[in-house]
């Protein structure tokens, strides 16, 4: 496939519900060695965005390089994570719920197996099975799934000690694009400033991490191109801060001026045709009311910055790719996208700190003093103050904004819920797989609606691979995968799930059976209260059926539980850490 063909093709069919046909049995009867006929695996996770934030899924931001991929390739409609970065990290990365894999709330130990903060040992990373199968490892960017993230720190859960050979990228999440705190190259603490393999004119956290992706696959295709690799590459965009470069900041000048309602009915419509969205459902009510909102201009450019984000993202992809293009390596690469969860409505930089200015005396860093701040108070490397609140024009390196609830609620477009949430809008994410080699080039464009999750990811890798999952690993016993290959809905099948998809994140509550599911939100101090929803009709969860069909949320409650206990959910908010 010509690069240029890829780069000017023009795909109109995305309001067409197609399904994938692919040649099954492509990669059957291949030995470990035999790399020719076994993909190379890409997977690419952005951070704190929502179902409508790329082109393809209804978005006005410009992301070229995902929508010729989906183009060419597929898009899931309902594909779920957890809708938190640390728990989504560690599903996607063990094929297991996170609760199972020591991570069902973050990365701090709660005192209970399944809220550790930390990978446990009783399941294996994408890395780790793909490496039984002959695969070098690489990734670039955020690891987010360990409590040790010092200089000094145990390492025993980074990603060189889970399966990865080379690793480039940040231990904890969140925190400046320009000094990010916890960077890292391989086990060894960085800056920007001393890094001797990646010195840039001017260093974005976002370029940085697509940079070095693109120069693992270049390395590898040189090096090793006999091997297949796996890639994983995290982006931190577009989660708060809003930082971008001007240049992209510019480009986005303007389409948001009429706020929120306008940019949520365009996309809602735009889904619609695109067939990401089924007319039957309603949009979800408007969050802010634009006209009474006191900061529209520091408003609107919360949002040209947030889209810049996303545009510079979408952009490293496309070097990626064109790494893969050049070397001849991207028909036969198996290549996935997602987010780890909803739009975002924190509130963090949204007031201003500039009250407490006058309490600390900053100093400009050396090349090897590390930045050790995730959020404000914090400096730049050359000593600024980091500002924040509506005074605060976001974008650059001495600024520290999120974007807020009103521009969350448009990234969740249509869904009603946030990061954190059990809603549509809180576990609801793009899922776009684009692999030349496996897909039937009349079938390219294809759209599937099953219900789909994280856990079933590493079933898929494991089958594309024609690799084993072990029931033991460095001496452990490994709990078996949770999920179901998506392989056969490649070939035009219908996904056949064995049992539910269960949700609990900071009391938030969920599962989804079919086409039913039901929701608690979490209330302090007050009685749980499942909502019921048929997700064929009502999938932006309009319509509360639990009075109108008890029978139905009674069996889905007790489907809730029977999971929960299955994989350690506890209560929240803890009422006593367990003695150790």
């Amino acid at each position: 496939m010509n690069m240029s063909h890829f780069k000017n093709a023009v795909f109109s069919h995305y309001s067409l519900p197609l399904l994938l046909l692919v040649t099954a049995g492509v990669l059957r009867g291949h030995q470990v060695g035999q790399a020719a006929d076994r993909p190379n695996i890409v997977l690419i996770m952005a951070d704190d965005m929502g179902y409508t934030d790329i082109g393809c899924y209804g978005s006005e931001i410009e992301t070229p390089v995902l929508d010729r991929l989906a183009g060419n390739g597929l898009r899931f409609t309902q594909f779920y994570n957890t809708s938190r970065c640390c728990p989504t990290r560690a599903s996607l990365l063990t094929g297991l719920y996170s609760h199972q894999a020591g991570i069902g709330l973050m990365t701090g130990d709660r005192g209970y197996e399944a809220y550790r903060g930390d990978l446990n040992r009783r399941c294996v990373t994408l890395a780790e099975s793909l490496g039984l199968a002959g695969y070098q490892n690489y990734m670039s960017g955020k690891w987010h799934v360990t409590r040790h993230t010092g200089p000094e720190a145990d390492q025993s859960n980074w990603p060189l000690q889970r399966g990865f050979d080379r690793f480039y990228g940040t231990i904890t999440g969140a925190g400046s694009f320009f000094d990010p705190a916890t960077l890292c190259r391989g086990n060894q603490y960085i800056t920007p400033v001393n890094d001797p393999e990646y010195q840039p004119k001017s260093f974005y956290y976002t370029d940085a991490i697509s940079d070095n992706a693109a120069n693992f696959v270049s390395d590898h295709l040189k090096q090793r191109s006999d091997d297949p690799f796996f890639l994983y590459v995290a982006y931190t965009s577009a989660h708060w801060p809003m930082h971008a470069p001007q240049a992209e900041i510019e480009k986005y000048q303007g389409v948001y001026d009429k706020g929120y309602g306008p940019i949520r009915k365009k996309r809602y419509e735009k889904a619609i045709q695109q067939g990401v969205l089924d007319k039957r459902w309603a949009m979800s009510e408007g969050a802010v009311s634009w006209e009474n909102f006191k900061h529209k201009e520091w408003d609107i450019s919360c949002m040209e910055v947030y889209a810049a984000m996303v545009d510079r993202m979408d952009q490293g992809i496309g070097r990626i790719i064109d790494v893969l293009e050049k070397q001849g390596a991207l028909e036969n690469t198996l290549v996935v996208y997602l987010q780890d969860n909803g739009g975002c409505a924190e509130g963090y930089g949204r007031a201003s700190n500039a009250d407490k200015k006058e309490r600390f005396d900053f100093k400009p860093f050396g090349p090897d003093d590390l930045q050790t701040k995730i959020w404000p108070p914090m400096q730049t490397r050359g000593g600024q103050w980091v500002r924040t609140g509506p005074e605060t024009t976001p974008g650059g390196e001495d600024t520290f904004v999120a974007y807020g609830v009103g521009w969350a609620n448009a990234s969740n477009t249509p869904f009603r819920g946030y990061k954190h949430d059990g809603y549509e809008g809180g576990i609801s994410t793009p899922f776009v797989v684009h692999w030349p080699a496996g897909i039937s080039r009349n079938q390219r464009g294809g759209v599937i609606h099953d219900p789909t999750h994280l856990i079933d990811v590493m079933p898929t890798f494991v089958e594309a691979a024609e690799g084993g999952y072990p029931t033991e690993f460095a001496g452990q016993e490994i709990q078996p995968m949770e999920g179901k290959s998506l392989m056969p809905t490649f070939s035009g099948k219908t996904l056949q799930r064995d049992a539910p998809v269960g949700f609990e994140h900071h009391g938030n509550l969920a599962l989804r059976d079919g086409r039913w599911k039901i929701v608690s939100a979490y209330r302090r101090d007050q009685p749980t209260r499942w909502e019921l929803f048929d997700m064929e009709a009502d999938r932006t969860e309009q319509n509360d059926l639990a009075d109108t069909h008890p029978e139905k949320r009674r069996e889905m409650v007790g489907k809730w539980q029977a999971w929960a206990d299955r994989v350690g959910v506890q209560p929240w908010p803890f009422k006593n850490k367990p003695a150790k």
